[in-house]
């Protein structure tokens, strides 16, 4: 497996700072070898937020595009939580919740947004995980997208 910064710097990501809570929980929670991360949301460094309905205002290929905003979100809390990002052995789950109207039926292709980069970054056998993809008739500050995970890692 090569590096995880390498791979980073050749998607041309920079990895923000890891996004705060909002309310009254902690970002992560770290059980055995298992990070559990809290929902992040399409969050710009700037503190910028992309929202609306999909299939509504929001198109189901800007919604991929801000899942993958909100993976590399999770990433930034998976390297404050572990302090390096080599030490992932596995991406185990994701829940992906979509802020759809009632009629839009392609979830899951807006979740592979997070789930296209996880394989991308870490690689298939890394990378890859169990995922579930659901609609909601809303989330928190009216978000496109709110993605959780679970992730292995090696102590």
């Amino acid at each position: 497996m090569p590096n995880v910064y390498d791979r980073l710097a050749a998607l041309g990501i920079t990895l923000p700072k890891a996004p705060p809570p909002v309310a009254n929980f902690e970002t992560h929670r770290i059980t055995g070898q298992l990070l559990f991360l809290s929902g992040q949301g399409p969050t710009e460094p700037d503190g910028r937020q992309y929202r609306g309905k999909v299939g509504g205002t929001v198109d189901r290929h800007d919604a991929y595009r801000h899942a993958r905003l909100t993976g590399i979100n999770l990433i930034a809390v998976m390297q404050e939580a572990l302090g390096d990002l080599n030490r992932i052995t596995g991406i185990v789950k994701l829940l992906g919740m979509v802020n759809a109207v009632p009629e839009f039926e392609h979830h899951p292709a807006v979740i592979n947004g997070c789930s296209d980069l996880f394989v991308e970054l870490f690689g298939p056998e890394i990378g890859r995980h169990a995922r579930s993809a659901v609609g909601m008739g809303s989330l928190p500050g009216q978000i496109t997208v709110e993605i959780e995970a679970v992730v292995e890692f090696a102590r």
